[in-house]
């Protein structure tokens, strides 16, 4: 880790900090909390992701659909109309809706084959966000001079690094530069994400292997061919499985950093109460005494 105690955390006047956790339990609450706070720079990797990675392939997806229209297709013919996506951190459909549900096309579904494309494509452009995070570091500092920064990170991150390999490029470039927080939900949380994703069911990446896998099964269970799959029943199928498979890859990425819970990151309101929790979490896997005078103390719950 970059830091070897909660106290040389607290004294750094560079801290930075990647949060990484399933989607829900607050790593863009609090990524936007520090932001507005004035000396945080905000790196959403999702966003990144749709703009720079992604943004073109989106676009053409979304001109694909307007050319399907008369009206809209002399427009577009013309030059007479910009179709572009309005993406921003707190609004990510355009990408979603681009990497779309594999199933029956009558119902709003991919074929099989279109979708392993743009999950392939999505994959890319998630390493190349995350390997873009030093760049940024830099950016911040150079042009805004903030002097922090925090990497909001897709909850797909520990699908596309490999977190049981010390070798890791991606994980090697992330811990050199930040300090690595998993934001742990409990067995509720789990169970109420699942609740919120059955209400409305939003595409996500998969791991290629895990999405083979689940494909073929929900396939042989339900006794359905590739077209009559419903694209909904078959990602609400699958995303619960979806988090049990990615807990031990998030465990496995935490060695690299520190662990904090849904239950602690629900209670932060202020860069101080972050700051603090951080500098715990830090002291809690080095098992290093913060003196009575920091400010992490003031929150423990021996204290």
């Amino acid at each position: 880790m970059i830091h070897d105690s909660g106290t040389e955390y607290l004294a750094s006047n560079r801290k930075r900090v990647l949060l990484f956790g399933m989607s829900g339990l607050g790593k863009t609450f609090l990524s936007n909390m520090l932001r507005e706070a004035g000396d945080w720079f905000h790196y959403s990797i999702d966003y990144r992701i749709g703009t720079r990675y992604m943004g073109e392939l989106i676009a053409d997806n979304f001109k694909r659909e307007a050319m399907k229209v008369p009206f809209l297709r002399d427009l577009l013919l013309s030059d007479s109309v910009y179709i572009g996506s309005n993406i921003a951190f707190d609004n990510l459909s355009p990408l979603s809706t681009y990497l779309g549900k594999p199933g029956s096309q009558t119902r709003g579904g991919l074929p099989f084959d279109e979708y392993l494309i743009r999950q392939a494509q999505h994959r890319t452009g998630e390493i190349a966000a995350l390997l873009d995070t030093p760049h940024f570091i830099r950016r911040a500092d150079d042009i805004y001079r903030l002097p922090h920064f925090v990497c909001d990170s897709g909850g797909s991150i520990c699908e596309v690094v490999d977190p049981d390999d010390p070798d890791d490029p991606v994980l090697g470039t992330l811990e050199q530069h930040l300090l690595l927080v998993w934001i742990k939900g409990s067995d509720a949380h789990t169970a109420e994400l699942v609740r919120r994703f059955d209400r409305a069911p939003k595409p996500m990446y998969y791991q290629p292997q895990f999405l083979d896998h689940a494909w073929r099964d929900y396939r042989m269970i339900k006794g359905l061919r590739e077209e009559e799959v419903d694209p909904d029943d078959f990602i609400r199928w699958t995303y619960a499985r979806a988090l049990a498979h990615r807990q031990p890859r998030y465990a496995a990425m935490a060695r690299r950093g520190v662990t904090v819970t849904a239950e602690e990151v629900s209670e932060i309101r202020t860069p101080d109460q972050f700051n603090s929790l951080i500098a715990r979490a830090i002291d809690r896997r080095t098992g290093y005494p913060a003196p009575a005078s920091d400010p992490a103390c003031l929150h423990r719950k021996d204290a």
